[in-house]
């Protein structure tokens, strides 16, 4: 059985593929599958925009398919940038520019809890739907640190690695990482699905 990841960046549908292999799915980009759909995220909550991904991809094909929305949710800020996070610094703004823009906004706050959040939209070609999702909490310090990863990273603390998701590997972000968690907890859901039917 086929799964369309509703999304163009390939590093997600590897990661998508290594963790959905033992249950026999056939992964592959919405590219892969040769759907062209720009879909405008115009929901409220990150649940809202994967289901709104993954359903626009859904009336294109018959298979399963798999979109994902996630963002950082700053405690003081009253959880912006949430959904908001890739466009907080406006259109087209850099990686660097939306630190910026966030740190400037938190200058004078002592709070500095912060949690990543993703929420992943499965779609059965029946129709079923189920949602799932996954955090990671930790703080955001003054000023960027380490040079991995991507986004918020070099500015968000991971309580549990102690350190930066920029200072983290790659293994050790995504073992504890929210969209990580987020497809765990898919996974779970699609096992006990295949096992009763």
């Amino acid at each position: 059985m086929n799964i369309i990841v509703a999304t163009k960046n390939q590093n997600k549908v590897n990661e998508i593929k290594k963790i959905f292999a033992p249950l026999g799915f056939n992964v592959m980009s919405q590219e892969d599958a040769g759907i062209d759909v720009d879909v405008e995220e115009t929901g409220d909550t990150f649940a809202k925009n994967a289901l709104i991904k993954a359903r626009a991809v859904a009336m294109l094909c018959d298979d399963c398919v798999l979109a994902d929305d996630s963002g950082l949710c700053v405690e003081a800020l009253d959880g912006r940038p949430g959904v908001f996070s890739a466009r907080y610094a406006g259109p087209g703004a850099t990686d660097l520019e939306k630190i910026e823009k966030l740190l400037i906004e938190m200058q004078d706050k002592t709070n500095r809890k912060a949690k990543f959040v993703t929420n992943i939209a499965f779609i059965f070609p029946d129709g079923r739907e189920i949602v799932t999702q996954g955090e990671v909490s930790g703080k955001i310090l003054r000023e960027p640190v380490g040079s991995n990863g991507f986004g918020y990273d070099p500015v968000f603390y991971s309580t549990e690695l102690e350190k930066t998701f920029a200072q983290a590997e790659m293994d050790e972000k995504n073992r504890i990482s929210h969209r990580g968690r987020a497809l765990s907890a898919l996974y779970d859901e699609l096992k006990q699905i295949i096992n009763n039917e």
